[in-house]
């Protein structure tokens, strides 16, 4: 297939269509600038070529957007291939981000597009001082977190210079999400994180003694069973031969409980924590997100304000909502916060707790007191040395009515816990 050039005109044609109950746009701004000339200077970073992303790039292309970047970590695997559509068969273990951003050269080579293969973590700050705005198109809470926090803290630095607007899509199924976060000026991604459900995890006891579910099946085979026959082997979630072995060992159990629907697809879900995409709600949310892209850039209509869900599963539903900065956020309210605990209690039931709390949801934290180390997650070095301090109770470590200094991966800065022990006076 020949070449396609994306249309330059485009953008004027449909902001001049008449309709009725929509208001004229003067195509011109006071700098003589068209809305296509907005869109040719702009400088977008899409994070994320996944379902999603590659809806996203698709849609910025076709809507005259010609300098884009786009961030992705990962490689492309064949069960990809029914929802990802910028890539083939012949692409499977390639970098997704460098295939995505070929196949947009060749269709529309007056596109400047650059492919990062690493992690937005790796990008340098005056990479991201050059972006107009970010759309991520992420599955990763953790991911999105830290992008919010970071360009959070870069408008903080830097004032308008730093200001980026993000524009997030999520999707889960047949529903989906959008978002229009201006960073300092309305609510953080942080301060609606209590809307996500935490990942879906299955009791211990359960898996070991009681399973009701293929998954439950599924787990103990992954979580209990590899590691005692592979202590010195990682599950990976790619290989087919390791999902085989799980699924093989999944089936006998459940086989033994009277338990039916094990399966490659189910057991890899499982295993590797895939959230179900259908590709109809990507093409949505991506078509949403960019729609907000040409407003921000353009200025052409009102941006969203400042949330949306899309509920598919119930019909084309859509609702529009504002959500307001909460005072509790770790970002852009007090960026601190407290928690009780029993005095008895070890430092490693403290991070499990940090990992649960609603508000804090962490992933890996590590804690200082003071001067004093008292948990590193890495190095491996660091760990090992401050490894006894887990077993330790809190009332050997601290004072009830300390403040702790905990940095995490989702978060790019540090955050002050106060500990106070629910059984002791402070």
């Amino acid at each position: 297939m020949a070449p396609v050039a994306s249309c330059t005109t485009g953008i004027e044609r449909f902001l001049t269509l008449k309709a009725p109950h929509v208001e004229d746009f003067e195509l011109v701004t006071e700098e003589g600038e068209t809305p296509q000339q907005m869109l040719d200077k702009a400088n977008v970073l899409v994070i994320g070529a996944g379902g999603l992303g590659c809806e996203i790039l698709k849609d910025l292309v076709m809507s005259g957007f010609k300098n884009i970047h786009v961030i992705d970590m990962d490689t492309i695997d064949v069960s990809n291939l029914n929802r990802q559509f910028l890539f083939r068969k012949k692409d499977v273990g390639k970098p997704k981000a460098e295939v995505a951003a070929e196949f947009i050269r060749q269709r529309s080579p007056d596109v400047n597009i650059t492919a990062h293969y690493k992690r937005i973590q790796d990008m340098p700050e005056e990479f991201y001082l050059s972006l107009s705005l970010i759309v991520c198109g992420l599955d990763s809470i953790e991911a999105r977190r830290w992008i919010n926090a970071f360009i959070y803290n870069l408008a903080e630095r830097h004032g308008y210079e730093g200001f980026k607007p993000i524009i997030d899509g999520g999707t889960e199924g047949l529903r989906g999400n959008m978002r229009v976060i201006l960073p300092k000026h309305n609510a953080c991604f942080d301060c609606g994180l209590d809307m996500y459900p935490p990942k879906t995890t299955y009791p211990i006891c359960t898996i070991a003694n009681t399973p009701r579910l293929p998954e439950h099946c599924i787990e103990w085979a992954s979580v209990l069973e590899w590691p005692r026959i592979f202590p010195d082997k990682k599950l990976d979630g790619d290989d087919v031969d390791h999902i085989n072995w799980v699924v093989e060992q999944a089936s006998q159990r459940a086989a033994s409980f009277n338990i039916s629907g094990i399966t490659f697809s189910l057991a890899q879900g499982v295993v590797k924590n895939i959230i179900p995409a259908i590709a109809s709600t990507n093409a949505i949310i991506a078509a949403a997100c960019v729609n907000e892209a040409v407003k921000l850039i353009t200025s052409c209509n009102k941006y969203l304000d400042n949330s949306m869900l899309y509920t598919g599963d119930a019909g084309v539903y859509f609702f529009a909502y504002p959500l307001f900065q909460s005072e509790t956020c770790l970002v852009c309210g007090q960026k601190e916060g407290s928690m009780d605990a029993l005095s008895t209690s070890t430092l490693e039931d403290l991070i499990t707790a940090l990992k649960e709390h609603s508000v804090f949801q962490l992933k890996a934290p590590s804690l200082t007191y003071g001067e004093t180390s008292l948990y590193f997650q890495k190095p491996k070095m660091l760990e090992e040395q401050t490894r006894p301090n887990l077993s330790k109770s809190l009332n050997d470590l601290f004072d009830s009515g300390s403040t702790l200094t905990v940095t995490d991966p989702t978060l790019p800065t540090s955050l002050r816990v106060t500990v106070n022990f629910s059984d002791k006076a402070s």
